[in-house]
């Protein structure tokens, strides 16, 4: 036994070497291996945090069969340079790409200033990180269009209105997207020379599409547009997403966030807006150009939105609904230090219909009025309209509302010529600000309470329990509207 064991330590003795040997190289190719990897760390943190070649930037994805830059059109992102013709060469050569699957532009990081341009089907446009599209200062690189057929006359001005910085129209399968990129219209010297009357014509939208269908916009920061931000116009299948919109909440007139307009089939969601006017206005035409274009705006959603606007409404349906509007849901929105959160605005003149509309999970913070129906918005594009043109207003739920610093909750302002029917309140509890007796108001109002709602509702209003059984009938052609407060 004891010459077993010492053969086993001579045998063990022997493979120390051999042992000894193979640990120190094994040592030193992992001391190689964690020096270089020091070396690269720090080679790298040198490059991208003190030179700042490579700050985190993300690769573009591959969204279409066939990518392209916009410097290898030539363009320059010095924020001087001017870069119209390079966006028109690289989309000239995407067009011919649409029977290919089309073909995706992209644009790097840095300030590419640009007069208006136009999109092409079948194409994604893609803004970087860091990537800012700048609109040109000089209204004459902004081309004159005709007006839109349903307006008969620029929104501000009659005869023609200028075009958009991003145009389209009678495309399909446009997507607009980024690592949040940024397109900026540099609006201020536009809201200089409106205020000073010095153009002759409407602004031009930020963006604004026509006759379109598919149409996908995401990830990208939109700010400081001349007029209303995003206009899609009578297009079906609009899919707005992750987006933010910037204007002042203060002199900055008309930047409406977006405004979906004769359009079928439209999601907006998962967007923050705070801008100078409406958050988001649905509209379909004006007076007898609306009636006589005849393309309602429907079947839209509305959800999960931070909406402010100082000066309007976080969500506006009109003024310009002569078309109709119906099938609209807004829900899970919240609206802050805002003038209105939800408002209907029409005028007799109008024509058209506003029904099938529903408010659910709505959150007011700090907002003047709640709701607001206004059927005397007296706005026309010329003397040719029917006054006697009534828009019909009905069906309209307000579900599972809540918030706190309200000064006036609800504000019904209906009229004889144009009652509003068949409305329904439902779990509605608002912290008043102002402790005045009529701060629900109403005017030729017809419609429902089930359950108890806070503050206390108007005569107009029949009560139902929550069962549905019905409690007390309202009192008709009571009207309690006040706007001295």
């Amino acid at each position: 036994m004891f010459g077993r064991i010492y053969s086993h330590r001579l045998e063990w003795k022997r493979c120390i070497p051999a042992l000894v040997s193979s640990h120190r190289t094994l040592f030193t190719v992992l001391w190689i291996m964690g020096f270089a990897s020091l070396f690269i760390w720090q080679r790298n943190l040198l490059v991208d945090g003190l030179w700042g070649l490579r700050v985190n930037e993300k690769p573009m994805p591959m969204l279409r069969p066939f990518a392209f830059n916009l410097t290898d059109f030539g363009g320059k992102g010095d924020g001087v340079t001017e870069n119209t013709k390079a966006f028109e060469k690289a989309i000239m050569e995407i067009a011919k790409l649409g029977k290919k699957g089309g073909g995706q532009l992209n644009v790097p990081p840095g300030d590419w200033l640009t007069a208006p341009f136009n999109l092409t089907s079948h194409m994604t446009l893609f803004l970087a990180e860091g990537a800012t599209i700048l609109g040109i200062e000089d209204e004459a690189l902004w081309p004159l269009m005709p007006p839109l057929p349903s307006y008969g006359a620029g929104r501000e001005h009659a005869g023609p209105r200028y075009g958009s910085l991003i145009h389209g129209q009678h495309l399909k399968d446009v997507v607009i997207t980024g690592h949040n990129g940024t397109i900026n219209g540099q609006g201020p010297s536009w809201w200089k020379k409106y205020k000073q009357k010095l153009l002759n014509y409407t602004r031009g939208p930020l963006v604004q599409i026509l006759w379109s269908s598919d149409i996908h916009i995401s990830n990208i920061t939109l700010r400081d547009s001349p007029f209303w931000t995003i206009h899609p116009y009578d297009c079906k299948n609009v899919f707005i997403t992750n987006v933010t919109i910037l204007a002042p909440v203060f002199g900055a007139p008309n930047t409406d966030g977006i405004d979906p307009d004769s359009c079928d089939n439209v999601v907006i969601e998962d967007c923050y807006i705070s801008v100078g006017d409406d958050g988001i206005a649905i509209k379909s035409g004006w007076d007898q150009y609306g009636v006589a274009y005849g393309r309602p705006s429907t079947n839209i959603l509305i959800r999960n939105l931070v909406v402010r606007s100082t000066v309007s409404a976080g969500v506006s349906i009109g003024s310009e609904m002569s078309g109709g509007v119906s099938n609209i849901t807004v829900e899970n929105v919240v609206v802050w230090s805002s003038r209105r959160a939800m408002r209907i605005k029409t005028a007799a003149g109008r024509g058209g219909y506003i029904q099938n509309i529903t408010y659910r999970n709505i959150t007011f913070d700090n907002v003047r009025v709640g709701f607001v129906v206004k059927t005397d918005y007296n706005e026309h594009p010329d003397a040719g309209y029917d006054p006697k043109a009534y828009p019909i207003l009905s069906n309209i739920n307000f579900i599972n509302i809540h918030g706190q610093g309200v000064r006036v909750p609800v504000r019904l302002h209906g009229s004889p010529e144009i009652p509003l029917r068949n409305l329904t309140f439902r779990d509605f509890s608002v912290g008043i600000s102002y402790k005045k007796k009529h701060i629900f108001q109403c005017s030729s109002v017809q419609g429902r309470v089930i359950g108890s709602i806070f503050p206390a509702p108007c005569e107009n209003l029949d009560l139902y329990d929550e069962q549905g059984n019905l409690i007390k009938r309202g009192a008709q052609n009571v009207t309690d509207i006040d706007y001295d407060f």
